[in-house]
């Protein structure tokens, strides 16, 4: 297993380093020969560094994560990164090296290691009717926002939308509000409705998005309006006229 070279190709610094770190925490003998923020940067060390392994995300900028892996097909053994089960899915049951969900856990990731070491040996799958199946289903399917990286004082956080409350706008940004916790993020209210999950977040009020799995109950105010009791906080959110719909079953 000494001298086996792998490239990590992920958008997201941050979880590109936590990704490397674990690694190289779990697989020492494992060579970091590269890293890369989009797909082009991905083909590039794909030829230069011709590694073992590629850690390679599906959603990337420039070129897609698919269009990479048709490149490495057959060349090194592909280990998909995703924030998408549906392309976890997919990737798994067709046979690929395996897959990393994002944001993904130590445990999960030694599964992966220890897969790939058994692989190894093996001439890299071809991955041309996966390929297919992707991009299939990534035609047809619409992909919603799973986690945000939010700016808290001097430090990165990456949450998952189950663990958000609620958004709300601040005027250039965004407040991302948690059970315990308040960051900012650079999304509009308008970009996040268009990502996230119509079925989990509802539009309440011009500037606000709420996790439907947060809402404790509505009450109205003294002037007869609305506003939503949370779960696991214990401010209440203005509902605007036009979202009164929502909550007629309640």
């Amino acid at each position: 297993m000494r001298g086996l070279k792998a490239v990590i190709a992920e958008d997201e610094p941050l979880l590109r380093a936590e990704l490397r770190d674990t690694l190289l925490r779990l697989w020492p003998e494992l060579v970091i020969s590269a890293e890369a923020e989009d797909g082009i940067q991905a083909l590039q060390a794909l030829a230069e560094h011709v590694p073992d392994i590629l850690f390679l995300d599906i959603q990337m900028p420039g070129l897609s994560g698919l269009d990479v892996a048709k490149q490495a097909s057959g060349r090194c053994h592909v280990a998909f990164v995703t924030a998408y089960d549906q392309y976890a899915v997919a990737a798994f049951e067709q046979g690929a090296v395996d897959y990393v969900m994002k944001p993904f856990s130590a445990a999960r990731l030694a599964t992966t290691i220890t897969r790939l070491k058994d692989k190894i040996s093996s001439a890299p799958a071809n991955l041309e009717g996966l390929l297919d199946r992707l991009a299939e289903i990534a035609g047809t399917r619409k992909e919603y926002l799973r986690w945000v990286t939010a700016s808290q004082g001097n430090d990165l956080r990456l949450i998952t939308v189950e663990e958000i409350v609620y958004f709300q706008a601040d005027a250039k940004y965004t407040m991302v509000v948690t059970a315990t916790q308040e960051s900012l993020i650079r999304r509009t209210i308008k970009q996040l409705l268009e990502e996230l999950d119509p079925q989990m977040f509802w539009q309440i009020h011009r500037g606000t998005l709420v996790n439907v799995n947060a809402i404790a109950g509505v009450v109205r105010d003294g002037g007869d309006r609305l506003r939503v009791k949370l779960k696991r906080r214990a401010e209440t959110l203005a509902v605007s006229e036009p979202y009164y719909h929502l909550f007629r079953q309640m």
